[in-house]
């Protein structure tokens, strides 16, 4: 495999952890509705193999949300291209950004993104360093009032959770770009998963084709069809040599 497509192949990896918010406790009586504590553990599957797992946390900070997200590859993925990542987002009530960190250890890269944002002032600060080259890249935008990265997308999706056929909007940035991301409602639909079965709403998110990322792909997400809103799987799609990448719900834990 070629290391350009590794690269790609971590890109969408990260991506598809980053969009997985923060996932409940599912074997509940009674469903807790969202947000809450929570901890959880992804199987990340690439090509019938377990390519990486990622763990994500969320705790309330004060009167804000604290998310945590580590991902490491595995096996096969590795050996040929080892990812160590991690995430840390801050924010409000309605999960609109305050600031979030990225260490991006992908091969013999090793950068740290930071993202700030002024939300009185409408204004986002993106800074990248480059930590093998010693160089810096910054840029500043233009944001809405409530603007969210990639983490508060996914958790305001699991508050707002449209029904099939509604549609949501909502400003999202990478940092690089900001846009009106559309969410649709697709589909109710029985989700086997290993030895368990989830009532789900299946959703589509439109990032990808020139949205806020170039690269040809598209991105869903099935999430509980109750109070708690559990993503319980994720996958993307994208073009050769990549394909899909799924994510699945391996263990939870809820406070």
């Amino acid at each position: 495999m070629k290391i350009a497509t590794l690269r790609h192949f971590a890109a969408a990896l990260l991506l598809m952890t980053l969009g997985s918010a923060t996932v409940a406790q599912v074997q509940q009586t009674t469903p807790k509705p969202f947000p809450y504590r929570e901890k959880l553990e992804y199987r990340v599957e690439w090509r019938l193999i377990t390519a990486g797992i990622a763990q994500v946390e969320i705790a309330p900070l004060g009167p804000n949300w604290q998310t945590r997200l580590k991902l490491e590859s595995a096996g096969m993925v590795t050996r040929l291209y080892r990812v160590d990542d991690t995430y840390r987002s801050l924010t409000d009530t309605k999960f609109c950004g305050i600031n979030s960190t990225l260490e991006a250890q992908e091969g013999k890269r090793h950068r740290l993104t930071t993202l700030t944002f002024d939300n009185p002032k409408h204004k986002l600060h993106y800074e990248e360093r480059d930590l093998v080259k010693n160089t810096i890249t910054s840029k500043d935008t233009d944001i809405a009032s409530c603007t969210h990265e990639i983490l508060g997308a996914l958790a305001t999706l699991r508050m707002t959770h449209p029904e099939p056929g509604k549609t949501v909007m909502l400003p999202v940035t990478d940092g690089k770009k900001t846009v009106m991301a559309r969410i649709e409602g697709q589909a109710k639909e029985t989700l086997k998963l290993d030895s368990k079965t989830y009532q789900t709403v299946r959703y589509e998110a439109f990032l990808f084709d020139n949205v806020l990322y170039q690269r040809k792909g598209r991105l869903w997400i099935w999430m509980t069809d109750d109070a708690s809103h559990v993503p319980v799987q994720i996958r993307v799609r994208l073009g050769f040599p990549i394909g899909s990448i799924t994510l699945t719900l391996d263990k939870d834990e809820q406070e």
